[in-house]
């Protein structure tokens, strides 16, 4: 594929940083828009810059692809009116502006590709759940369904749109992986809340090239479910977290101390998400990391 130029919001994230360097290895020009440019002179190179908000509409007539990670960590702290306030306006907010950046440009991207998540969906149970099964109407659901309303705006301007919502995101340095190593380590491990719940992961590998995908893919557009399609029970991911490790899986954390701790925050923890990414497989995709084991054997 020829080199584009693609713009990143979230490219200092967890996902974006991992995104960013197989991009810049694979010869694409990078442009990481965010709130500190300056807090990161020592890592631009060659083919990768760092952009405050306020040069977006400058920019934006040289950009090929868009790809939008942008917002607040979800996890690890109760949802108070002003974190829920923070969450909603970091996802939101800046979708719209990258929107109104495209309309503004004379030159258009290609591709603009906004994340979103598999909390999309409502609690199913053990029902699958595919990019047609109907959203959920909590908070994180809501969330999930402006923040896509607000990407989609950009198919209005002839663009090519493509919504991937993420499952759990595996890899070795941060994300659901670091939180639940010590207590494996200190052999305190084990599942969280009733262990019946469904977990749609999916390996930050894998990640990754579903994005390179979807902006290679022409035929890609519309809501796509970034997950393996092999989803697990809460209680099968601590047994095999406790099997890589060599680590019991006996310490379980009920489901309603998370509720003490976290609040309304631990429904996406507590709740059944059996995700399958049937866009993915009907397109052709091929998982790297389908299977557990392997994936959670390559992090550790």
């Amino acid at each position: 594929m020829d080199s584009k130029q693609i713009l990143i919001t979230g490219g200092t994230g967890f996902i974006g940083t991992h995104l960013s360097e197989i991009l810049m290895r694979d010869g694409h020009y990078i442009t990481i828009v965010t709130r500190s440019p300056e807090a990161h002179k020592n890592e631009e190179a060659k083919n990768q810059k760092f952009i405050p908000w306020d040069d977006l509409t400058s920019v934006m007539g040289s950009i090929d692809v868009v790809i939008n990670m942008a917002g607040e960590n979800l996890f690890g702290q109760r949802w108070t009116p002003e974190v829920k306030e923070k969450l909603y306006n970091s996802r939101i907010l800046t979708t719209r502006k990258l929107v109104d950046a495209i309309r503004a440009s004379v030159s258009k991207p290609e591709v603009f590709i906004s994340t979103s998540g598999v909390n999309y969906y409502k609690d199913s149970g053990d029902d699958v759940i595919t990019e047609e099964s109907e959203p959920g109407d909590d908070f994180l659901a809501n969330l999930c369904i402006d923040w896509e309303k607000e990407a989609e705006l950009a198919s209005d301007l002839g663009v090519r749109v493509v919504i991937a919502r993420f499952g759990i995101v595996l890899e070795k340095n941060g994300g659901v992986i670091d939180k639940m190593r010590l207590p494996f380590k200190l052999f305190v491990g084990g599942p969280v809340g009733s262990g019946d719940q469904y977990m749609p992961w999916i390996h930050m590998e894998d990640l990754c090239h579903i994005l390179i995908y979807a902006m290679e893919n022409e035929e890609l557009e519309g809501a796509l479910n970034a997950c393996s399609p092999e989803p697990v029970t809460m209680d099968e991911f601590a047994d095999t977290l406790g099997d890589v490790m060599n680590r019991p899986s006996f310490f379980r954390v009920p489901e309603f101390v998370l509720d003490i701790v976290l609040g309304e925050a631990a429904v996406p923890v507590t709740g059944s998400l059996r995700v399958q990414p049937k866009v993915l497989q009907k397109s052709g995709f091929e998982f790297e990391y389908d299977d557990l084991g392997t994936a959670l054997a390559d992090i550790m």
